[in-house]
């Protein structure tokens, strides 16, 4: 009788434990996951292009880039990181890569005027995260109270 009501015990405590316990640590963990990911996306900054035009030795191209903003001084210059660059005249410079972005750094410097940057719009993409964020907790709060 005794081996009777243990396997009964053992057998409720696992189907509590597999059906209830586990899919709520897994559904926790997929929600922390899926909150970094978005906080991520929030705070990746806002992004640009900045377009000059460049000359030497007579042949002139425009250089496009995209920078991202890190920083923004009182002075309307903006500490910028350089995340691509291109020559609109290929034949201008050859340089590709990590080499035209030290270039450009070295043309350009850190900091550009806030005013000449065209800024990628994100608000409605921040706006939808920021829904879906809310959306997220609401179902953090119904699941787990």
């Amino acid at each position: 009788m005794l081996i009777f009501w243990t396997f009964l015990i053992a057998a409720l405590l696992g189907y509590i434990v597999g059906h209830y316990v586990i899919p709520n640590r897994q559904l926790r963990k997929a929600l922390q996951d899926v909150r970094q990911q978005c906080a991520l996306a929030l705070d990746e900054g806002n992004k640009g292009v900045y377009k000059t035009m460049v000359t030497e030795d007579g042949k002139s191209s425009e250089l496009v880039v995209e920078v991202r903003e890190l920083a923004i001084t009182k002075t309307g210059q903006v500490k910028v990181e350089y995340l691509s660059a291109q020559y609109r005249n290929p034949e201008f410079r050859t340089r590709k890569g990590d080499a035209l972005l030290k270039e450009v750094r070295d043309l350009l410097g850190e900091y550009l005027p806030l005013n000449e940057i065209e800024w990628y719009e994100q608000t409605d993409r921040h706006e939808r995260i920021k829904k879906y964020l809310d959306s997220l907790d609401l179902i953090n709060h119904n699941l787990f109270r």
